[in-house]
């Protein structure tokens, strides 16, 4: 049985301010107060795993120790089947560019390195989602969530990371074109909340 969340208050281990109003819109009914490591000027720590389970796992319980807060954390990423699952867990590392992250950047990678190896279209890809709801006393609870799709050209500009470049299957429009109300409904983060919500939330 998963432990329940009592408390109003929950911190959100992220710096990224899209990440961040992504989950405050799914938690925003039940009122709780999210903070996030800005507010704390929290360092971002290393994340050392090679899944996203560790470095989730990493992220939350930095953030409980620190503050003696429940928190949340997220690892997520993009996995492409022609390139064996890359990015995977090294999404975020692709956008790294010599004045910070960049997503033009590496959306154009996945383009090249797609190319580059010849693969026919359509380029089958899927966002992966994984929560780790950490306590101050070292428990944790994890919740996996996944969306299925392809890789097209850009299109869109809401969202965010990779959003553009990523068309779920059976929609019309990329991540980067839906707003944010109806990516919630079907995103990789929003299947990850349901779980969740019926196990720490309901």
């Amino acid at each position: 049985m998963t432990r329940r969340l009592e408390r109003a208050k929950l911190l959100v281990a992220t710096h990224n301010r899209g990440k961040l109003d992504e989950i405050r819109a799914l938690l925003d009914v039940f009122g709780m107060d999210i903070v996030s490591n800005a507010d704390f000027n929290l360092p971002e720590p290393v994340e050392s795993g090679t899944t996203f389970v560790e470095n989730a796992r990493i992220k939350a319980h930095a953030g409980a120790k620190a503050t003696g807060l429940p928190t949340l954390a997220d690892d997520s990423g993009l996995s492409i089947e022609a390139l064996d699952g890359a990015p995977g867990v090294y999404t975020a590392d692709w956008s790294e560019g010599p004045n910070g992250r960049d997503f033009v950047m590496a959306m154009a990678r996945v383009h090249d390195e797609l190319r580059a190896t010849g693969a026919a279209t359509p380029w089958r890809a899927k966002f992966c989602c994984t929560l780790v709801l950490a306590w101050p006393d070292g428990h944790d609870e994890v919740f996996e969530g996944e969306v299925h799709g392809q890789i097209v050209a850009p299109r869109g500009e809401h969202g965010h990371g990779y959003d553009p470049i990523f068309l779920p299957d059976g929609m019309t429009e990329t991540f980067g074109e839906m707003d944010q109300i109806e990516k919630n409904f079907i995103s990789h983060r929003a299947n990850a909340f349901e779980k969740l919500v019926k196990g720490c939330f309901a």
